[in-house]
């Protein structure tokens, strides 16, 4: 009769039964591990979020920034990083969105033009931007543009920044990253 202990696992390379011990640990395979996705801090909210200083106008504390730039004839979207800069961008200057285009600055070209940033950002997995633009009117180009982003899927606000309680506090808030059912 075979004890239990004795049987290995199946080796990679074959249907071979190895001993067990003959696998290596997990700290041979890779003694230096380093986090293949930076953002992943920023997706649970424990990323470091700038605060800059409070008297700036427009404020610094955002991962991901939303920009619209007019220019004579072209506007042009993008979402920029608080560090490396421009991350995604939509423009009617682009051939496939200009073709659709009548005009490449009238309030269909900014509608058309948030449709393919919101589905530019669902693609890379960014839900949450910060927007400081205020639109002159309710029902102007910039309105219709930030709406029409929020309509696709795209929030224009992020969520606070997760920082822990200490042991004092009264008040614990909710871990982000944790899943509690009701």
């Amino acid at each position: 009769m075979l004890k239990l202990q004795n049987i290995g696992k199946l080796s990679k390379t074959g249907n071979q039964i190895r001993p067990a011990s003959t696998f290596p640990k997990n700290d041979e395979i890779s003694p230096m591990f380093t986090n293949r996705n930076p953002r992943n801090l920023e997706k649970m909210r424990i990323g470091y979020k700038p605060d800059g200083y409070h008297l700036e106008r427009p404020g610094k504390t955002y991962w991901h920034k939303l920009v619209l730039t007019s220019s004579g004839r072209y506007a042009k979207a993008s979402i920029h990083h608080f560090q490396n800069g421009e991350v995604i961008s939509a423009s009617t200057s682009e051939w496939g969105i200009k073709k659709q285009l009548y005009r490449c600055k009238d309030t269909s070209a900014y509608i058309n033009l948030a449709r393919v940033l919101a589905h530019r950002c669902l693609q890379c997995g960014l839900i949450h931007v910060t927007s400081d633009i205020i639109p002159r009117t309710n029902n102007g180009k910039v309105a219709q543009f930030l709406k029409v982003l929020e309509a696709n899927g795209v929030s224009l606000s992020e969520p606070p920044q997760f920082k822990a309680a200490y042991p004092w506090d009264c008040q614990r808030p909710e871990k982000p990253w944790e899943i509690v059912e009701e």
